[in-house]
């Protein structure tokens, strides 16, 4: 028997569904062979090629505008940011919620990643989890959403069946919704927001670690910036709300105060962060009720 004989599969073997339809695993328009690129060029290809991922982001800025006002209302009332997703998508999603808290020193459970195969996911891929449509629950379920949760899936091509699922569970428990994708597609169940960056074919057919990745990780990091300037974790260009917890972050403390209250020397600013248990943000309204006066 030869391999074409036959159009059925292989006894007990089931063929995967047919994703060729899907931006993230169509073929690079510019049909470059990069094997056969000298190596400065190759770079250069690839990091020209993110240029776009920029353009997606952009491009929806309205739809994560959306996304950043629910999250906001949440947290307001003591709810949280749940990113859900698979493989490098999830892996962004973590890491951005573990950004969160020395950034904009909020709670640890305010923003949490579930990854799909959990944490040994985050250094060993685990790629059979993401086709699990009821993989996210039990995660979930342990976290107990409400209404005052945002659920934001990430999914590069829109059909990771772990992160649908996941979104479709954060709904029946009353929590808002998002899906983050890279390709189009139409509403899944259960979201409320679906934000595309059109990031198109990967220079590497499928590979969305490439300008999907690249799009995503500038989503996220907008996503959560915003929300907590929202939430006055931040005071012009500055973050404000820091605990200086190493000397990197205690040089930032000294340089925000002697930026925000001009006159204040470093040795005066360090007594002031040292009185406020190293918060910034105590820091700044200790000097303010001195009289000092920050813009």
């Amino acid at each position: 028997m030869t391999f074409n004989e036959s159009s059925s599969p292989s006894e007990g073997r089931r063929l995967p569904p047919d994703r060729s339809d899907v931006d993230t695993e169509k073929p690079h328009p510019s049909g470059v062979s990069l094997e056969s690129l000298p190596t400065e060029m190759l770079v250069r290809t690839l990091v020209s090629d993110q240029d776009r991922a920029v353009r997606a982001v952009e491009a929806v800025s309205m739809e994560i505008a959306a996304v950043v006002e629910d999250v906001v209302a949440g947290l307001r009332h003591g709810g949280r940011l749940v990113y859900l997703g698979a493989g490098t998508s999830g892996r962004l999603g973590v890491l951005d919620a573990s950004e969160c808290p020395p950034t904009f020193r909020s709670n640890p459970e305010t923003v949490v990643g579930i990854v799909a195969g959990g944490d040994r996911a985050l250094r060993r891929s685990s790629e059979g989890a993401e086709d699990d449509l009821h993989g996210a629950i039990p995660a979930l379920t342990e976290l107990g959403l409400g209404a005052n949760d945002v659920v934001v899936g990430i999914a590069a091509g829109g059909t990771t069946p772990f992160v649908l699922g996941g979104i479709a569970e954060a709904s029946r428990c009353h929590a808002r919704t998002a899906l983050i994708s890279c390709a189009r597609r139409s509403v899944p169940a259960g979201c409320d927001h679906l934000v595309v960056l059109e990031t198109g074919p990967e220079l590497l057919t499928g590979s969305t670690r490439l300008a999907a990745g690249t799009a995503t990780k500038i989503a996220l990091n907008t996503l959560t910036t915003s929300v907590f300037t929202r939430l006055g974790k931040v005071r012009g260009s500055r973050m404000i709300d820091l605990r200086a917890t190493n000397e990197k972050l205690r040089d930032r403390c000294l340089r925000i105060l002697c930026e925000l209250f001009p006159g204040l020397d470093r040795v005066a600013a360090d007594r002031a962060l040292h009185a406020s248990d190293e918060s910034l943000r105590s820091a700044v309204e200790r000097l303010e009720s001195e009289g000092l006066g920050a813009p």
